[in-house]
C-alpha cells in the first residue's frame, strides 16, 4: 500500500524491490479484495481449461473403449469387401475361391466366413421384430480357440452353427440375448422363429454384449450364409478372415490382395483391412476430431487472456501512485514488471486450477451418462483425463496469463516516477 511504505524484507534500495513470494502474496491479496472482478477475469480461463480437460477425457475414453472393442475381435481379424465384378462385369471371386485360398496358405490364413447381411421379416408367434439384424455366416464365424465369434460375442447357451448346418443349408439359427428374452417366454433352445416365413430352429443363444435393447447388437440372428443369400440380402461380397496370429496378419493381407488383384486387375473393386488398420484408422479420426475441438476450446483461453490483460491495465491505472512511490524508493523497472507479471500468472493459474477441477468433475459425470447410454456399466466407457493432459492445460493457462500480462506489466514498468506521483 502506498500509505504504508515499502514492504519489509524486500530487496533493492529501501526495500522497494520484492521477491517472488511477496509478489505472489500481494497478487492473492489483490484477488481477495475484488472477488467478483477476479472471478469474472478468470472465467474465460476456467471455461477454456475445463473444455480442454473434458474434450481430452472424452477422446481418451472413447479411444480406449474402441480399442478394447477391437481387441475383442482379435488382432488377427481381416475384413474383405468386394464391390464389383471387374472390367466388363465377368470376373468374380466366390466363396469357394476364398476357402481355397485358406487351404493353400495354412501358415498365414486360419479361417474364412462369408458375412452376408440379409433383409427379411422376423416373427415369433404374432409378434414382429422389425429391427432385428440377420447375418449369414459359416461355422468358422465362431472360433473354437477363443470360444467367441469373430466379432467378440460368446455363447451363453447351446451351440453355434456347424459345418453340416452350413453345407446342407439347414434352417437353424443362433440368436442374440434380446430375442432370447423378448421373443420367447421360456428357454428358446429347440424352439422356432420365423425368418421370411420360414421357421428356423434356435440352436444357440449369444451372451449379452450390448444393452440388449431393440435394434442393438444383441438383437441379431445368425443363419447359414447360403440361406441369407437366398433372402436377397447380399451376394457374398463381404468376408471375415483370420490370420494364424498377429505377426502374420500383414502377410495374410498381402496374399488376399494379390489373389483379388489377379482376378479384378484393379484395386478399385475390393478392400482388405486388418483389425490393426481399423484401430489405426479410428484412432486417427478421433485424434483429428479432438484436435479440432481443442482448437475451438482454445478460443476461450484466448478470450480469458484478453480479459486478464484488460483487468491488469485497469489495475496499473488504479495503482499508478503506488508504482510512483516504489520507483522513487529505488525499485527498478524489472521489479515493477515482474510484480505485475506474477499477478497475471497467479490469476490465470488459479483460474486454470479451478478449470481442471471442474473439467474432471464434468468428465466423471459424462462417464456415468455415456456408460448408461451405451449400456456398458462400470467396465465400459471411462472418460478420465491423463496427467499429461492436465499438466499441459495448466501450463497453457499460466502461459496465457503471463503472455497477456506482459503488456500491462511493461506499461507499469515504464511509468515516469514523477508523473506517477502526480497521478490522482
Amino acid at each position: 500500500s502506498p500509505g504504508r511504505g515499502p514492504a519489509p524484507g524486500g530487496r533493492g534500495r529501501g526495500g522497494a524491490g520484492m521477491n517472488f513470494t511477496q509478489s505472489f502474496k500481494l497478487a492473492i491479496k489483490s484477488l481477495l479484495l475484488s472477488k467478483m472482478r477476479a472471478l469474472l477475469t478468470m472465467l474465460g480461463i476456467i471455461i477454456g481449461v475445463a473444455a480442454v480437460i473434458i474434450i481430452t477425457s472424452l477422446g481418451n475414453g472413447m479411444q480406449n473403449y474402441m480399442n478394447a472393442q477391437f481387441e475383442q475381435l482379435g488382432s488377427n481379424l481381416i475384413q474383405v469387401m468386394v464391390y464389383g465384378r471387374g472390367e466388363g462385369g465377368t470376373r468374380d471371386v466366390n466363396t469357394e475361391d476364398m476357402y481355397a485360398l485358406v487351404e493353400k496358405y495354412p501358415q498365414y490364413l486360419s479361417g474364412v466366413t462369408p458375412y452376408v447381411s440379409a433383409t427379411a421379416k422376423v416373427r415369433q408367434g404374432t409378434e414382429d421384430f422389425d429391427r432385428t439384424s440377420i447375418y449369414g455366416v459359416s461355422e468358422a464365424f465362431y472360433r473354437a480357440d477363443t470360444q467367441k465369434t469373430m466379432q467378440g460375442s460368446s455363447l451363453e447357451n447351446g451351440r453355434f452353427l456347424r459345418y453340416i448346418d452350413v453345407e446342407r443349408h439347414q434352417n437353424v439359427c443362433v440368436i442374440g440375448s434380446y430375442l432370447a428374452e423378448n421373443a420367447f417366454r421360456t428357454d428358446p433352445l429347440g424352439q422356432t422363429i420365423s425368418v421370411s416365413g420360414v421357421p428356423y430352429m434356435v440352436v444357440g443363444v449369444l451372451a449379452e454384449s450390448g444393452d440388449s435393447t431393440e435394434g442393438s447388437v444383441d438383437d441379431v440372428i445368425y443363419i447359414p450364409y447360403a440361406n441369407a443369400q437366398r433372402l436377397g440380402g447380399g451376394y457374398g461380397d463381404m468376408y471375415l478372415m483370420t490370420s494364424t496370429d498377429r505377426d502374420t496378419a500383414s502377410a495374410a493381407k498381402g496374399i488376399i490382395e494379390n489373389r483379388l488383384f489377379k482376378t479384378y486387375q484393379s484395386s478399385d473393386y475390393y478392400m482388405v483391412m486388418t483389425s490393426a488398420e481399423m484401430m489405426d484408422a479410428m484412432d486417427s479420426m478421433l485424434n483429428t476430431l479432438m484436435m479440432i475441438l481443442i482448437l475451438i476450446a482454445a478460443i476461450s483461453l484466448l478470450v480469458g487472456g484478453i480479459g486478464i490483460m484488460n483487468i491488469m491495465l485497469v489495475s496499473v491505472t488504479e495503482r499508478t501512485r503506488e508504482i510512483g512511490i516504489r520507483k522513487s524508493l529505488g525499485a527498478k523497472c524489472r521489479d515493477i514488471r515482474s510484480q505485475f507479471i506474477i499477478e497475471a500468472g497467479t490469476t490465470s493459474a488459479i483460474g486454470g486450477a479451478i478449470g481442471i477441477i471442474l473439467g474432471i468433475l464434468m468428465a466423471n459425470v459424462l462417464t456415468n451418462v455415456i456408460a448408461l447410454v451405451l449400456g456398458t456399466g462400470n467396465d465400459g466407457f471411462v472418460a478420465m483425463p491423463t496427467a499429461g493432459g492436465i499438466g499441459v492445460a495448466f501450463g497453457v493457462s499460466v502461459a496465457v496469463g503471463i503472455l497477456f500480462g506482459y503488456l500491462p506489466a511493461n506499461k507499469a514498468a515504464k511509468l515516469n516516477p514523477i508523473d506517477a506521483l502526480r497521478y490522482d
